[in-house]
């Protein structure tokens, strides 16, 4: 019996190396699609309409069927795309078999691409949209009933795991609120194809499904890795579930008094949600361990605490909107700080700093970019939530010149951003590229 057992002792880790290897694989094609979706339909398209709006001096000089195309490219193609290649990598350190189901994951991301780029391309060109707007949100859909199915829901077993089970609370919650705003977007466009006039859809409606995919997606996922991560990357104390659980049902009570149109409740639920965020994660506490410094940019710490600085920023200008906006200013500025200055500062910190280990155990090729890229973004977020407010409510003409300064900031960010991690991802392993000099020293 032990003799049988050494024996099928190589064939089990040949087994795992290989589905870990398959994995890898996947989830680099995932992040490469969502760089790209980030870049041009996302980030581009964006910095295009900005500098449109800001020459008309009117916010309702571009189509809104193109917002939205930006908006869907950024939420679903850039974040969207993240999401279920980190989602997939999970399996081959969550499941208790070494089958990885290879053929399912990339259909996943075949019909994911497909749908994202089919939905982009209607609300642009405005080519066949009655055709394309259905069968995008149809392929989104069946991609991820496709990953919903194929990922194993994992039950925390030893006491460690139990700890965590907080994060993976919210990041399970947070997927299943995927699956119902998938569920509506598809729902939408169907009926938007068939009843409509335009491939844009109704104001409200399109305002109202973008706080459901921030509050109910992003914000909450970004929570659960958060509390996993950062007592290791920051040296924090560990959560506080009681509050982190508290902050998830004020998001979801901000989620439903905005489907019910009650703005005031909605603005303060999620102003409380955010503070009690900041307090259950403990961000802006002092450390009682050292950070993880090794292969990021050393001022990491900071712009991960400063991130958090956005999501208030937002929330407190959300409150400011339902008291005082005319014109959109207050509220494009709330939802900017909140989609640029916390989640994609997330993404571009946290992103750098676990997306190479992911994507093959590589290392970040620069630090130096990887600063400057939170730096840029930073600044350009800082200029459009102060400009959009003076320049959309009429307050300071100068401030629509601002405007365009802040998109260009914004697309050097991102542009160097995508640099570093292309070319992270086309270096060899961190282990392959020692070896040569480990051979010359023996």
């Amino acid at each position: 019996m032990n003799q049988l057992t050494s024996l099928s002792m190589p064939e089990s880790e040949a087994a795992r190396a290989t589905a870990e290897r398959r994995s890898q694989h996947l989830v680099t094609a995932f992040v490469v699609t969502g760089l790209l979706f980030m870049l041009l339909p996302g980030t581009f398209l964006g910095v295009w309409n900005l500098l449109s709006i800001s020459e008309k001096h009117q916010p309702s000089s571009i189509p809104q069927a193109w917002i939205q195309a930006h908006g869907q490219a950024q939420i679903f193609g850039w974040i969207g795309s993240f999401i279920l290649g980190i989602g997939f990598y999970s399996l081959t350190k969550m499941r208790s078999t070494r089958d990885f189901p290879t053929l399912a994951a990339w259909m996943v991301w075949a019909l994911w691409t497909v749908g994202v780029a089919a939905r982009w391309l209607g609300g642009v060109t405005g080519d066949a949209w009655r055709v394309t707007l259905p069968l995008s949100g149809l392929l989104q859909l069946t991609a991820f009933v496709l990953f919903f199915f194929s990922v194993p829901k994992h039950k925390p077993n030893s006491a460690e795991e139990k700890k965590s089970e907080v994060w993976m609370r919210l990041v399970f919650a947070s997927t299943l609120v995927f699956l119902v705003a998938l569920v509506a977007n598809c729902a939408l466009l169907f009926r938007q194809g068939v009843v409509e006039n335009s491939p844009a859809l109704p104001h409200v409606t399109d305002q109202q499904f973008v706080v459901l995919a921030v509050w109910g997606i992003l914000v909450p996922t970004i929570w659960g890795f958060n509390a996993r991560w950062l007592p290791i990357f920051l040296g924090l104390r560990p959560p506080s579930k009681r509050l982190l659980y508290a902050a998830y049902d004020f998001s979801l009570i901000g989620i439903g008094a905005t489907l019910l149109s009650w703005l005031p409740v909605a603005a303060v639920a999620f102003l409380i949600a955010s503070l009690l965020a900041i307090e259950a994660l403990r961000v802006w506490e002092q450390s009682i361990n050292s950070p993880k410094l090794v292969n990021v940019d050393r001022r990491f710490p900071f712009f991960v605490r400063f991130a958090y600085v956005w999501l208030l920023a937002s929330s407190l200008l959300g409150v400011a909107a339902v008291a005082w906006d005319t014109s959109g200013g207050i509220w494009g500025a709330s939802r900017h700080a909140i989609t640029v200055g916390y989640v994609a500062a997330m993404v571009f910190a946290i992103g750098q700093r676990v997306l190479p280990a992911f994507c093959g155990m590589r290392v970040l090729w620069s630090t130096k970019l990887m600063f400057g890229s939170l730096a840029l973004l930073f600044l350009g977020c800082f200029l459009r939530v102060l400009a959009e407010p003076l320049a959309y409510e009429q307050i300071w003409a100068p401030a629509w010149k601002l405007l365009p300064v802040s998109a260009i900031i914004e697309l050097s960010a991102v542009t160097l951003f995508a640099l570093n991690m292309a070319v992270t991802l086309l270096q060899p392993p961190a282990h392959l590229r020692a070896q040569p000099a480990a051979r010359g020293r023996s």
